[in-house]
């Protein structure tokens, strides 16, 4: 299956949300159509930043990137209901490397 890596600046949280929600959001919005492999939250440059690994079904190549943009873009609004965030990245694996999609 192919993986994928979604990458969301977080930079700041909406009143009266907990951290933790942020991560919540996320998790629960991807994994209403993939698996998520692994999860984490890192500060990148002073900014936190979540990072998801899912997988998305096989088909053409085309048709799963672009499966994965929408995922990602999903789980990026369900995000911003609990916080302010920034760049968002979109990553595929292959031949062991992240490459932007």
């Amino acid at each position: 299956m192919p993986s994928f890596q979604t990458k969301l600046k977080i930079t700041g949280l909406k009143p009266g949300n907990p951290p933790e929600s942020v991560m919540a959001a996320a998790l629960e919005a991807l994994e209403t159509r993939h698996h998520v492999e692994s999860s984490q939250l890192d500060i990148v440059g002073g900014v936190a930043q979540i990072s998801l690994r899912f997988l998305v079904e096989p088909r053409d190549y085309p048709g799963e990137n672009s499966e994965a943009r929408a995922s990602a873009a999903m789980m990026r609004d369900a995000v911003e209901r609990v916080a302010l965030t920034g760049n968002l990245y979109v990553l595929r694996r292959k031949r062991g490397k992240w490459s932007p999609v």
